[in-house]
């Protein structure tokens, strides 16, 4: 059962904690997937929506099926720990802004997406619920390096179902530290979800969800039961 805390902690490779203060997701930053979705890529600048920090899980965990949809998605995505605030960072300085790397899930009430978009109407209720965006453990930036290329892949009961390369997201992790800035100050804790490839789909109560990134710790969560709390 969700058991919601005053804050999300998170953790890093080594060890520490860090509580999580906001959560950025980048959508449409990999051409296939937004060709899959029906819609255009806006090479010019990233599109991007947010969640609760209260959405964040640990990998490991079990996560209900949300009510409200019969058709909940999986999303594999790389995402930066911002370690250092700033507003309208440089993109040749944003790497300096970046404590650290994880593998993550932004999981999608589809339908409710999909049908939130027809109507011209935001995409909270099928992007920011309970237990949302599941989290890997983060990797200091000084072990990882910039992660500009690199395998990514998600299986569900060991069947790969998304696979690409980090080289194929249209706005790279220093365009989209650069432009979220812009809009909001970023501070120490915040996330940014750098977006899917292709393969997405639905999963089922039972299923186990393996997120996977070159260099980086794996992400696993189970669906739970279906949630009537």
């Amino acid at each position: 059962m969700f058991d919601p805390q005053p804050a999300t902690i998170a953790k890093l490779s080594d060890g520490r904690e860090f509580p999580v203060r906001r959560v950025f997701c980048i959508g449409r930053n990999y051409a296939d997937h937004a060709k899959e979705m029906g819609v255009e890529v806006d090479r010019e600048a990233p599109f991007y929506f947010t969640k609760w920090a209260e959405t964040v899980m640990p990998s490991g965990s079990t996560i209900a099926y949300p009510p409200q949809t019969a058709n909940y998605h999986y999303e594999a995505e790389l995402v930066i720990v911002i370690g250092k605030g700033g507003r309208n960072i440089a993109t040749d300085s944003a790497l300096d802004h970046v404590m650290g790397f994880a593998t993550g899930l932004d999981m999608t009430r589809r339908d409710l997406q999909l049908e939130a978009r027809a109507k011209g109407r935001p995409w909270d209720t099928g992007k920011n619920f309970e237990e949302s965006s599941p989290l890997g453990l983060v990797h200091p930036i000084a072990e990882t390096g910039d992660m500009a290329t690199g395998s990514i892949r998600l299986t569900v009961n060991g069947e790969v179902k998304q696979e690409a390369d980090l080289a194929d997201l249209i706005h790279s992790v220093p365009e989209v530290i650069a432009y979220v800035s812009k809009g909001y100050r970023l501070e120490p804790g915040d996330l940014i979800y750098t977006g899917t490839p292709a393969g997405v789909g639905a999963v089922k109560p039972g299923d186990v969800l393996v997120v996977s990134i070159e260099g980086l710790t794996d992400t696993t969560v189970t669906i739970g039961d279906i949630s009537h709390d």
